[in-house]
């Protein structure tokens, strides 16, 4: 990645010992990791979404219990990768066919590579263990439609890091063509929590955002502690990298969410009537258990000239 003086510390990986254990599912539609501490992540190929993150015998993601994961639709829950469009697509231009939030949630990733590490961390007298799972797909790869949709030639690596301290999720985006095309990216995080009505989201504060449900208005937040008590769906812009967002449950830290090149956050819980409105979603109060805090670049595009490329990413820390 490029070095900036804010970049959040990466969860190591280093040549050694393979201590963790990875596995496939017997269908092949699936991998999953998990760390000698117990420490687990499983991510689906269709999409390369990340289905469960677990620490400490506790799930950290929200996963619909209607959520299809045979392929059929994009999967509600966990944390799907919206490329190269976030939204509805433009009303014209190159990529005004392609389909809601894009082609990565609904493509299959090809696993390249597992790469395995214990590092000594500072303080500790233990070693820490880590994997990183490598994903890949490429204009080969897409359907018909969708390489008709975004008819240039590239090359995304998703990289899913799982440590003792948290999960890391960074992708790298490669244009392997001849000509520049323009993206958005989104990391579409669906956190669990115990309760909405007592979840608070810091690290907003002085931010401006686009509330999608009054007419695209621009806001700025002024909560330092912000209480979600309605249907929500806010894109903040250019949220200072070097703060890290928190998620607080009872006023107690419950997540923390280090971004890397990825300025914007959309935070999205859909309360009880929109949920309703969702078949792909459940249980019928499952709006209770979540809040989606997402790292992307969506307010405007990343445009990506011949032979460059882009990398950004996160790490969700689970605290306790």
């Amino acid at each position: 990645m490029v070095e900036r003086p804010n970049k959040p510390s990466a969860i190591p990986v280093s040549p050694g010992a393979p201590v963790p254990q990875t596995h496939f599912s017997d269908d092949n539609s699936r991998v999953s990791a998990v760390l000698p501490t117990g420490e687990s992540v499983e991510i689906l190929l269709y999409g390369a979404t990340v289905t469960s993150w677990k620490t400490g015998g506790k799930e950290n993601l929200f996963l619909s219990d209607k959520a299809l994961l045979d392929g059929s639709k994009p999967v509600r829950g966990g944390i799907p990768l919206v490329f190269p469009v976030f939204g509805p697509p433009p009303a014209s231009g190159p990529l005004s066919t392609l389909s809601q939030h894009g082609f990565a949630r609904t493509s299959r990733w090809e696993f390249l590579n597992k790469t395995t590490s214990e590092s000594e961390r500072v303080g500790r007298s233990a070693s820490d263990s880590s994997v990183k799972l490598d994903f890949g797909l490429s204009h080969s790869n897409l359907s018909p439609e969708a390489r008709k949709a975004f008819p240039y030639s590239f090359g995304l690596i998703y990289s899913v890091t799982l440590g003792r301290e948290g999960l890391e999720t960074s992708i790298l985006v490669r244009n392997e063509g001849g000509e520049s095309f323009e993206f958005q990216l989104l990391l579409h995080s669906y956190l669990r929590v115990n309760n909405i009505s007592t979840t608070t989201i810091g690290g907003l504060d002085g931010s401006t955002y686009v509330d999608k449900l009054k007419g695209a208005s621009e806001q700025k937040e002024a909560e330092s502690a912000l209480l979600i008590t309605a249907e929500t769906d806010r894109v903040y812009k250019g949220v200072e990298s070097k703060k890290p967002i928190q998620v607080a449950e009872d006023g107690k830290p419950r997540f923390e969410i280090l971004r890397d090149n990825l300025d914007d956050v959309v935070v999205w819980n859909p309360w009880d009537k929109k949920s309703q409105s969702l078949s792909d979603f459940g249980p019928a109060d499952g709006w209770k258990n979540l809040i989606c805090v997402e790292a992307g670049t969506v307010v405007g595009w990343q445009k990506l000239d011949a032979g460059d490329t882009f990398e950004g990413g996160q790490v969700i820390k689970a605290v306790y």
